[in-house]
């Protein structure tokens, strides 16, 4: 059973989740903040608390994917009292065709 010190008010334990994604480095920085700034918005609009965000740059793949050779890396840990919040970020990032792969994994304590 979790202490007390990982329970916010109201005794609610939140669930923790880490979520990396890419962004297409071919595109504007514009439509790239865009992209990033829709995903936030589908994390937050259901109640989700970001507690890390992390822009990693430009890397280079290992290989090819889709035709292109880098992209732009984030990092997120995010807080939630359901999967209602990663449900909809998982939604919206294979919606976005400037998001070139993204991940979820669920944080355990």
């Amino acid at each position: 059973m979790p202490e007390k010190a990982d329970r916010p008010k109201g005794g609610v334990i939140m669930n923790k989740y880490e979520l990396m994604f890419i962004v297409k480095s071919d595109i504007e920085e514009d439509a790239r903040k865009k992209t990033v700034k829709a995903l936030e918005k589908a994390l937050t609009a259901n109640k989700a608390k970001i507690t890390l965000s992390k822009e990693l740059g430009q890397k280079e793949f290992a290989y090819e994917i889709k035709k292109m050779k880098s992209g732009f890396y984030y990092l997120y840990n995010i807080e939630a009292n359901d999967d209602k919040a990663v449900k909809e970020f998982d939604r919206v990032a294979y919606i976005d065709e400037n998001v070139v792969r993204h991940l979820i994994l669920n944080i355990e304590n």
